[in-house]
């Protein structure tokens, strides 16, 4: 089971997973999961309708777009990073809170580094499942490592700009 850091009210913490990953050639585990979405589109409403918390992983290559009339029943997407220098999952992040405000879990998979945390937590993720062995308190330090900002993002941190107007 992949390690999994939640940032909860500012703070990192290790947290146990409800969630069961299930691939798509894998029967459905009991409980809560989290399916791809062309599973979720074939399968989906009927574990909604049983009563189950649901999950969807986008691959960067898919759009969130295609989970908007579903996100208010969703309580996790899982976003995934094929590779460290793939940036798409960031837009997808951004998309879910503020385009879709989504208030569900967004969770970094796949190829996630400690080195990233900084970025994600502006794009609006909250959940991560580092592949390098990152710890919360290599977390901490990681999102806290440069004092100004230079953009607005999801983390509605003042950009450098308007700390020096106010």
């Amino acid at each position: 089971m992949p390690t999994r850091i939640k940032l909860v009210d500012g703070r990192f913490e290790l947290a146990d997973d409800p969630f069961t990953h299930v691939a798509d050639d894998e029967p459905l585990a009991t409980g809560d999961v989290i399916i791809s979405l062309t599973r979720f589109q074939a399968e989906g409403d009927t574990l909604l309708h049983a009563g189950r918390s649901v999950g969807v992983r986008l691959e960067s290559h898919e759009e969130v777009e295609a989970l908007a009339y579903d996100l208010p029943r969703l309580a996790v997407v899982a976003l995934a990073f094929p590779k460290f220098r793939d940036g798409r999952p960031y837009t997808s992040a951004r998309l879910l809170r503020e385009r879709f405000r989504f208030a569900g879990e967004v969770r970094a998979v796949g190829d996630v580094l400690r080195e990233q945390a900084g970025f994600m937590v502006r794009c609006g993720f909250d959940a991560f499942e580092p592949s390098d062995g990152a710890t919360p308190e290599d977390w901490a330090a990681a999102t806290h490592r440069y004092r100004h900002v230079y953009q607005r993002g999801a983390d509605r941190r003042a950009p450098a700009f308007a700390e020096r107007e106010g």
